[in-house]
């Protein structure tokens, strides 16, 4: 097999059909860019609910003179009524620990996180006294997505104003998170099948371009592979050229808004790393060299008939 020319003929490719060429590599740059990113949202996703999960506590919120609840017909929690709560919550095999926090403690942070934005709203706040915070027991869970038997069992008893789950708050971020990422994964197969014909596209008109030199290859004997090797060196190129674009794209925003500034304003969070930008790339990697490689061994098979 002469490399010369199978090299020879892949330059006369590229320049023959530089605009496909270029097409391939753009289509393939952006949808698998957004395959990328759909990657680390999913990555992002999972950090999210491990690192929420662990830290994430039911809070049980005890009746105040002022609840509104039918539980706390009789004003402020007794401490039979508390005695019953550390009970159940002892009881529960799913319950890994739990403490108490007093109203006191309960205004001294609400009054960190509250501060009015004028004169009478600072007033109202002002007003507020400790006493009208209720006391509340944190509870960690041993698995912290079995949180709904004991939140009904716990929020039915008398003396239980409410009973707090923070995924409730924390639902709209997990949703919005599942929706880019689906939506850029969606986006992406869209593009990629669009790449898929233009490498297609690509094939048969360069096999029409070169069809003297391959009939006179047939002529001679020339091997399957032989004649196919210059299309799949130039699909090779294009998978190359951008699996590395969207390689540099992923990792350009992990630089710039990963670490640059969700980082280091945020800690609200465990970020994605360098770590997941590479598994990215792999997949990006695997799925370019599929979507070029394999659409052109079948189609050089069929525009060739070798």
């Amino acid at each position: 097999m002469q490399l010369t020319y199978v090299f020879s003929e892949l330059g006369n490719g590229l320049r023959r059909n530089v605009s496909m060429t270029v097409a391939v590599v753009v289509t393939l740059f952006v949808s698998l860019t957004l395959v990328g990113l759909g990657l680390l949202l999913n990555a992002q996703a999972d950090k999210a609910e491990k690192f929420w999960g662990d830290r994430l506590q039911i809070t049980v919120f005890l009746c105040t003179d002022n609840s509104p609840r039918a539980a706390c017909i009789d004003g402020k929690t007794t401490r039979a009524q508390k005695a019953a709560v550390v009970k159940v919550l002892r009881a529960s095999d799913e319950v890994k620990s739990f403490r108490f926090e007093n109203s006191r403690t309960a205004y001294a942070k609400w009054r960190e996180l509250q501060t009015g934005n004028d004169d009478s709203q600072q007033q109202v706040l002002d007003s507020i006294r400790p006493k009208d915070l209720p006391e509340s027991y944190w509870v960690t869970l041993k698995d912290p997505r079995k949180f709904r038997e004991l939140r009904a069992q716990v929020g039915s008893m008398d003396g239980v104003g409410t009973v707090r789950d923070l995924r409730e708050i924390l639902q709209p971020i997990y949703f919005w998170i599942t929706a880019f990422k689906w939506g850029a994964i969606g986006i992406a197969a869209v593009l990629l099948f669009a790449a898929i014909l233009q490498v297609g596209n690509t094939i048969r008109l360069a096999a029409y371009a070169r069809r003297k030199e391959i009939g006179i290859m047939r002529l001679v004997g020339a091997s399957s592979l032989y004649i196919q090797l210059p299309f799949l060196l130039e699909s090779l190129v294009a998978a190359v050229l951008g699996v590395a674009l969207a390689g540099g794209a992923v990792f350009g925003f992990l630089y710039l808004v990963v670490y640059r500034v969700l980082r280091p304003n945020s800690s609200i969070v465990a970020w994605v790393d360098y770590s997941d930008g590479v598994v990215a790339l792999v997949a990006m990697t695997l799925v370019g060299l599929l979507l070029t490689l394999v659409p052109t061994l079948l189609l050089t098979r069929r525009y060739l008939r070798v």
